[in-house]
């Protein structure tokens, strides 16, 4: 890790079960912590939580230069260490799901949750940016959250983002790990509404079949935020895919 990462303010919230196994949550591009703390909340009886806002989104510091999903890997790896963290649970949405998926492809995780995850460079003439936006705007109690992610998402936005972050945006959209995601072997669950516009849902089946143990849910007229728009259900399948 380089010095200037090594800089960088993080900012983050860790709590329940310190006893317990740790489930690291990985928000989507333009969110922040409150997108996972519905889902973190409801396991925080039985496990660690730590929920983290992304470099460049929330509170978190940007990147003080362009990076990669490998560079956001590998901060994260280093917050792991200092926080005396091995083998965690992962749970990602959307960016925060690629992100995921590549730091399982390079070390020990323990199971691995993804949610409308891209892995490949989408071919799609619509906007995946301005799908999110539309998506998120439909999720009851989320309108605050929409406002904050249109500074990020949708072509307009897009434009008022800063330069770095549009650059990473565009490293992000344009990184396939379709040969990293082969090399998982932690269990994994993908959680996909069928009616996702923002990531295809034949990447949800794609996936399944990159992972040698992988398995797909699927919410029957579910946007990009499924796994929101469908909360008891996913704490539930969540909670059993723990268990097992």
């Amino acid at each position: 890790m380089n010095e200037q990462m090594k800089e960088l303010q993080l900012h983050y919230i860790d709590y329940g079960n310190k006893e317990g196994d740790t489930i690291l949550f990985l928000h989507g591009w333009g969110q922040n912590i409150e997108m996972m703390k519905p889902v973190g909340d409801a396991f925080q009886k039985d496990y660690r939580i730590v929920i983290i806002d992304l470099p460049g989104f929330g509170k978190s510091e940007e990147p003080k230069t362009v990076w990669t999903l490998y560079d956001y890997v590998d901060c994260i790896h280093q917050f792991l260490l200092r926080k005396n963290i091995q083998n965690p649970i992962l749970f990602g949405h959307s960016f925060g799901g690629k992100i995921a998926l590549l730091y399982a492809s390079q070390y020990d995780t323990k199971k691995l949750i993804v949610c409308g995850s891209p892995y490949r460079k989408a071919i799609e003439k619509v906007s995946m940016k301005t799908k999110m936006l539309k998506s998120l705007k439909k999720v009851p109690g989320l309108k605050g959250l929409a406002e904050t992610a249109k500074k990020h998402m949708g072509s307009t936005d897009y434009r008022n983002a800063t330069p770095r972050m549009r650059e990473i945006l565009v490293e992000h959209v344009n990184l396939d790990i379709t040969e990293q995601v082969k090399k998982i072997s932690a269990s994994t669950l993908i959680i996909w509404g069928d009616q996702d516009e923002a990531v295809p849902l034949e990447c949800a089946y794609e996936l399944e079949k990159l992972i040698r143990d992988a398995g797909v849910i699927l919410y029957p007229g579910g946007s990009h935020y499924a796994y929101l728009e469908g909360l008891k259900r996913t704490i539930n399948v969540v909670r059993v895919f723990l268990e097992s």
